[in-house]
């Protein structure tokens, strides 16, 4: 009678102990909100939870990168129209200042113009993104693209590096467009039959000269020369805008991805609480009535003891 009182004794301690457990599962089940508190309660759940959080964390880091990617197209492409506006602006000036009615005198006031133009042109060829790095300077982006040298040209002081950002599995963006690309070089003809090579900034220089001495003929050389620059700076327009068009599918498709990521993240780790509360209080119960046994089968034991 003693040992099988001692069984009772035991299951009923070993049953009370159980339902404490799980009423205290369930308290910290509605404390967090979450259906997994501790790995141990749902093994399979928890490396699902953790899994489904990096991969969450992953697209969250690619989003950061888009909106990088975004704010420097939009500084890009601002810089580019600018500067193709400034380009048409000095062309028209050009053609302007070719016409027979205007002296010495005109031209001069023309050229005045178009310098203040160039220097502008050397603004928006420096720009800087929304972190202070400049633009059009390959990897060198705390240094500005064209500055003057000692002899007063302005020259290219970045490199040729392409920065790619990851936007996505498997997807990557270039970042940038570097001075050489945008502000490109020109090839001109010499009266000896050879060939020299003019950066952009000294092409354009040239050109605010031949207006300031009346060069018609360099006028008229300079004019072509403007067409392969506006050129070169339409192309890195249109890069630009394809880049922009990538950026907006790829973000599109992030938040999509992200959306249906934390649904089913919600799907596995959120309570519900109606649910909860109505488990928790069974438990409650459970506990109560695991506790009476175990009293009474403690009371019918220390009479056994007694007896």
């Amino acid at each position: 009678m003693k040992v099988s009182t001692n069984l009772f004794f035991d299951r009923a301690l070993n049953q009370m102990v159980a339902s404490q457990s799980s009423l205290a599962q369930s308290q910290a089940q509605l404390s967090t909100g979450k259906k997994v508190v501790q790995v141990s309660d749902a093994p399979d759940e928890a490396t699902a939870i953790q899994r489904l959080k990096s991969v969450i964390a992953r697209q969250d880091s690619f989003e950061q990168a888009v909106k990088t990617a975004q704010n420097r197209l939009n500084a890009e492409e601002t810089a580019l129209e600018a500067t193709a506006n400034i380009m048409v602006r000095m062309k028209e000036l050009t053609v302007q200042a070719l016409n027979d009615t205007y002296g010495p005198k005109d031209r001069e006031i023309i050229a005045v113009e178009m310098q203040g133009l160039q220097e502008d042109l050397l603004s928006y060829a420096n720009t800087r993104d929304v972190n202070g790095a400049y633009l059009f300077s390959g990897s060198r982006v705390f240094t500005p693209p064209f500055a003057a040298n000692a002899q007063g040209d302005i020259v290219y002081q970045g490199d040729e590096t392409v920065n790619l950002v990851e936007v996505g599995d498997q997807r990557s963006l270039r970042l940038n467009r570097t001075g050489t690309e945008v502000f490109g070089r020109v090839t001109r003809d010499l009266p000896n039959g050879s060939t020299e090579g003019r950066s952009f900034f000294q092409s354009v220089q040239d050109l605010v000269d031949a207006v300031r001495t009346s060069d018609r003929g360099a006028m008229n050389r300079g004019l072509a020369e403007f067409d392969t620059l506006n050129q070169q700076v339409a192309i890195s327009q249109a890069k630009v805008g394809s880049a922009m068009n990538v950026v907006s599918n790829q973000t599109a498709v992030l938040e999509e991805t992200r959306l249906q990521l934390r649904t089913v993240l919600s799907e596995i780790e959120d309570l519900d609480y109606t649910e909860a509360v109505t488990e928790m209080q069974k438990r409650m119960m459970a506990l109560e009535a695991s506790q009476a046994s175990f009293a009474q089968i403690s009371r019918l034991n220390l009479f056994e003891y007694i007896r």
